[in-house]
């Protein structure tokens, strides 16, 4: 029992849950425009998304990822390593427009991390900045990389998609930052930390409920994928209804975050009744 609760202790610590629920993501926006899938690019999201997170987690201080003293650490490092390296691999196979977009990306996550100069501040460490950097980098990822690979071009409902996906990451992020609420440091400006729990929780639902009006934008919406964000919709009312549970680690790090993949499996069962 305690080898199984160990293993699953490093499928969250070493970022591969948050990864399966990035190419989660990525996986809706082809199942949403009917694109087809490229295994290149979802190993490229799946391997870049470890390496980012685990960096941004464990790798502030660039001695404190390079040196560790402790055998878990460096077993997510050679994980980190690893994945790094097969994300190379995956991005030579991929259009050099996605080595672009990538690349901005990457800076942006980078600068979230690591400040650009020696004596400026990370973005993180801008006060109520943190969440937006993070959906932005998911909305690129999750959308942006797919249509580009696609060669789909921006048209109003690739925008529509963008503008949902970063509202859905805001609303993920929403729990964390309640449970995290008593660690941050003040200086971050949390939205719980501004607004209070309750209210950000208010927040949470009013998000959701944009996050649901945005499929009535497109210009040719379908009853599959109307049904397809009512089902996530009602999976993140729940979340913010279950107050109590907020504060447990693996309620946020586990479940919330498991909910892009749900989305996902719920889209591969509508796809077979439509």
């Amino acid at each position: 029992m305690k080898l199984l609760k160990d293993l699953f202790n490093f499928y969250l610590d070493a970022s591969i849950h948050v990864a399966l629920a990035v190419v989660s993501l990525a996986g809706v926006t082809t199942q949403m425009l009917n694109i087809s899938s490229n295994l290149y690019l979802s190993g490229f999201i799946f391997c870049g998304t470890i390496v980012c997170y685990n960096f941004v987690k464990y790798g502030v201080e660039a001695e404190k990822y390079l040196i560790v003293s402790n055998t878990y650490q460096r077993n997510i490092q050679v994980l980190s390593f690893l994945s790094f390296l097969m994300a190379f691999y995956f991005l030579m196979h991929l259009k050099q427009e996605i080595w672009l977009a990538t690349a901005i990306l990457v800076l942006i996550s980078t600068l979230y991390a690591v400040p650009l100069l020696p004596n400026a501040k990370n973005l993180r460490s801008l006060g109520g900045f943190k969440i937006y950097i993070v959906a932005l980098v998911w909305a690129g990822f999750t959308v942006l990389l797919p249509v580009l690979d696609a060669e789909l071009g921006f048209n109003n409902n690739v925008w529509f998609y963008t503008m949902q996906r970063f509202i859905f990451v805001l609303i993920l992020i929403l729990p964390f930052e309640i449970r995290d609420m008593e660690w941050d440091a003040k200086s971050l400006r949390t939205l719980p930390q501004v607004l209070g729990v309750k209210k950000t929780r208010i927040l949470g639902f009013l998000l959701i409920i944009i996050f649901f009006a945005i499929s009535f934008l497109k210009d040719d919406f379908t009853t599959k994928e109307i049904l397809s964000n009512l089902v996530v919709s009602v999976i993140l009312m729940g979340i913010f209804t279950a107050k109590a549970k907020m504060k447990h680690n693996y309620f946020a790090s586990f479940w919330v975050e498991g909910i892009p993949v749900i989305w996902f499996c719920s889209n591969l069962i509508l796809n077979r009744m439509f």
